[in-house]
């Protein structure tokens, strides 16, 4: 039998861990190092593994799973759109335009956020416990990654509100930029070939066999959006984020409501002058019509919502001086060519190096030894 003193020390350990997570992943203040909540979780872990018959779905120690042998297909009940870009903001003001006229005079709110560089997942809440995820894929049909996404701390494995028999999150995955230069640091030690930019990285990681080394990788996600059944959960897609927080999400604090295209044009230029202080990637500004009713009444084409838009960044460029090409050498023996650069600040970060990917690369580009090259931020 366990006693008293057992199950008070587990749960107190739980509610220990949660607590330093939200800490970490919600308010950016975390209050003990790596290492200390590392031995929180392993003593956790230790007590379960000794009183197994305590192990409930939503201990933190049940985020990491084991091996896959293969991705299985998911077909979303409600199809991940994508959105329409613009790259103007003339193109932004005709969007606003077209929302106007279709809302035939009634008032019109818009909310602006951020587009995180990273890949969509749906989320899929039973009775409150997370019972499976999704990545975007074509839209109507993704991946299954449910154990990958369990191994995001900062997603939830139990909501802490009633949602009822089903609630669906949708969110961008993502990795930070910390995280991928830890990780692009390793396999360069390793003699591995590194990643071109978080992005890729981020949905290499999710697409992955082995939970374990997703784990290792510390993905994190921002939602932005609730559905309950086949409808949205709220009358306004602001609501969403207050819910989202309440339940323990890891809600971008980027965000605000606007009036107009003047309101969205400020917002556009505040977050531009401090992109690059951020510690992810984004490369623009969604823009989404407040109203749910308005949302459904407006529609969608056969592609993308006419409620929503996506205005995206210019590229960052910089020129530099190519000063050497060296062939770098992958532990399975793939030699992949790679540009030394007078180093060069562009978009926050310090570039001294290039992958030029292939011997046919450096043929097309025509580049030599002492040329004046142009940079450009991968994946804008």
């Amino acid at each position: 039998m366990v006693s008293n003193q057992i199950r008070s020390e587990i749960e107190s350990l739980r509610a220990e861990i949660e607590h330093h997570n939200e800490l970490y992943y919600q308010k950016s203040q975390p209050e003990i190092s790596d290492f200390e909540f590392d031995q929180l979780l392993e003593r956790l872990q230790k007590l379960e593994a000794e009183y197994p018959e305590l192990i409930v779905p939503d201990s933190p120690t049940q985020r990491i799973g084991g091996k896959a042998d293969s991705l299985r297909p998911f077909t979303h009940t409600i199809p991940l759109m994508s959105l329409d870009n613009s790259y103007d903001l003339n193109e932004l003001r005709a969007f606003t335009q077209r929302c106007e006229k279709l809302a035939e005079g009634r008032k019109l709110e818009y909310v602006a956020e951020l587009k995180i560089d990273g890949l969509s997942v749906a989320l899929h809440y039973e009775n409150s416990l997370l019972a499976s995820g999704a990545t975007r894929g074509d839209g109507v049909t993704g991946d299954e990654v449910t154990p990958n996404v369990r191994t995001i701390r900062s997603i939830p494995l139990r909501l802490r509100t009633e949602s009822g028999e089903h609630a669906e999150i949708r969110g961008e995955v993502f990795l930070s930029r910390s995280q991928f230069d830890r990780i692009n640091a390793e396999l360069d030690m390793q003699g591995e070939k590194t990643f071109a930019n978080p992005r890729n990285c981020a949905s290499g990681t999710l697409r992955m066999l082995d939970s374990a080394i997703v784990a290792s990788r510390r993905l994190d996600m921002f939602p932005y959006d609730v559905f309950r059944g086949n409808q949205k959960m709220f009358a306004s897609h602001w609501e969403n984020f207050e819910w989202l927080k309440k339940n323990g999400f890891n809600v971008n604090p980027h965000r605000q409501l606007c009036e107009d295209i003047g309101e969205l044009t400020e917002f556009i230029n505040k977050i531009e002058a401090i992109r690059d202080s951020l510690d992810y990637e984004i490369d623009g500004v969604v823009v989404k019509v407040n109203s749910t009713a308005l949302q459904e009444e407006f529609g969608a084409t056969t592609k993308a919502p006419r409620w929503a838009i996506a205005y995206k960044y210019p590229a960052r460029q910089a020129a530099t001086r190519l000063l050497d090409i060296q062939v770098q050498v992958g532990r399975t023996g793939a030699l992949t060519p790679v540009a030394h650069l007078e180093p060069v600040l562009l978009a926050g970060t310090t570039v001294s190096r290039a992958s030029l990917h292939n011997e046919d690369e450096i043929k097309r580009l025509d580049i030599k030894i002492g040329d004046t090259v142009l940079i450009e931020k991968s994946g804008e």
